[in-house]
């Protein structure tokens, strides 16, 4: 069974007599103030976003609220509450030796509330009733040592998308004809040479999605994502071959369209149809300009590999009564619903957790041409042969950032290699300890 990393959040020194009014936008419409707190089952999410802001963010409140109606009769009442501090929350009730009733945790759930017995293992209610589909990736990915504290009902997936006729137009050799990542870098170099203007990818947080499936494609890379960072694994060949051959990649892509979040050079692929590849996840299916929709297609990693996570999600406070723990544990199993799971693929625009239903015949029912490139790109993920977590939930952010800046400053021309990776190799020590 693999393990997820339950990384240690910052425990704050807050006041806990604040916790249940900060950062609220509000409550959903289970509330009732009439009844006491073993009678309320609070649930903290953070769909705080108004609709025009983030129409995904109205759907899952509406998601929310039809099982409050639904169970308006029990005798425990279902309570959404929006927030945008749903992890500050957790810290401070966590400091004070306590948890949340129930919360979609925004990050890696606290080590602290695991250590001391505050979170509910979700484990043996989903063997009893078969939900092992239901929550597809989650049974393996989030359980930690035999027990299952966090659900998420929806995927980070990530293969990456491509402009069929910008590599086209270069003589390039498109993704459905590439077997490794020579072949992709002998596309990009073709786009370079054009002239056309365009450019291959943009380097950075894409270059770390690169290394990441590089690792995904043998078993040695796979068994250092599996896992804590470790001073062997900073020492490993096979972390120094992936990182020296994506880095060789960005010095030939060249240091003008570098980011450390892609969603700052989106345009030039979504809108521009400047760049021909961009690695970012299914849910780009939506952001695709219309002129460029006949052009731009998803597929996944050389090797047949796939990057997917389910991360934190839905957790559970221990010791609540049996009432309201049994309507908490509904929620995970309404949650992971195919009628629910149906909703976040076609309103959340998001890879659904729940390994039974059939994406492309949704879409197909649909008509809309964004859930038909949505189901393709999340279908190609899911089957992928190798599907890898993301690095950034196995090693955290700091990694992330940390690798993010070294490929980075690599795709400078001039810049040694070998010697930012040497220093990278440190920086990574000093993370871990």
């Amino acid at each position: 069974m693999k393990k997820k990393i339950v990384s240690v959040l910052l425990v704050t020194a807050m006041c806990v007599g604040l916790v249940a009014g900060c950062g609220s936008k509000g409550s959903g419409s289970g509330s009732d103030s009439a009844k006491s707190g073993d009678n309320v089952l609070e649930f903290y999410h953070g769909y705080y976003q108004d609709e025009s802001e983030w129409a995904a963010a109205q759907v899952m409140r509406d998601i929310y609220d039809d099982f409050a109606a639904q169970h308006a009769d029990g005798e425990v009442t279902f309570k959404p509450i929006a927030v945008e501090n749903r992890d500050e929350i957790i810290s401070t009730k966590t400091a004070g030796g306590s948890f949340p009733d129930l919360v979609d945790c925004g990050t890696a759930l606290s080590q602290a509330a695991v250590a001391q017995g505050l979170v509910y293992d979700l484990k043996p209610y989903i063997d009893e009733n078969n939900l092992q589909d239901a929550v597809g990736i989650n049974y393996t990915q989030n359980d930690v040592d035999g027990h299952i504290y966090t659900v998420h009902d929806q995927l980070e997936s990530r293969g990456f998308w491509y402009n069929e006729a910008v590599l086209k137009a270069a003589g390039a050799a498109t993704p459905d004809q590439w077997t490794t990542w020579d072949d992709f870098a002998a596309a990009m170099d073709k786009v370079r040479a054009s002239g056309n203007g365009e450019y291959g990818y943009a380097a950075g947080q894409g270059s770390m999605y690169i290394m990441n499936a590089m690792l995904g494609a043998t078993d040695e890379g796979k068994a250092l994502l599996d896992g804590e960072l470790t001073e062997d694994k900073i020492n490993s060949d096979a972390l120094a071959e992936a990182f020296k051959s994506v880095a060789a990649y960005d010095q030939a892509n060249g240091s003008d369209h570098t980011t450390d979040d892609v969603g700052n050079l989106m345009d030039d692929f979504n809108k521009n149809g400047k760049a021909a590849v961009l690695f970012n996840g299914v849910w780009n299916a939506s952001g695709i300009s219309e002129d460029l929709t006949g052009d731009i297609k998803p597929a996944i990693f050389p090797g047949s590999v796939s990057v997917s996570s389910a991360g934190a999600g839905l957790a559970i406070a221990a010791g609540m009564s049996d009432a309201k723990t049994e309507l908490a544990l509904e929620f995970v199993k309404y949650m992971t619903s195919e009628e629910v799971q149906a909703k976040i693929f076609s309103g959340v625009q998001a890879n659904p957790c729940n390994t039974t239903l059939d994406l492309n015949a949704l879409a197909s029912e649909s008509g809309d041409a964004n859930a038909v490139t949505l189901a393709t790109a999340c279908s190609q993920v899911n089957e992928a042969e190798n599907v890898v977590p993301d690095i950034t939930y196995v090693w955290g952010d700091d990694v992330k950032g940390a690798m993010i800046n070294a490929l980075m400053e690599c795709a400078v021309s001039g810049t040694d290699i070998d010697a930012r990776y040497g220093q990278l190799q440190k920086e990574l020590l000093a993370l871990i300890g």
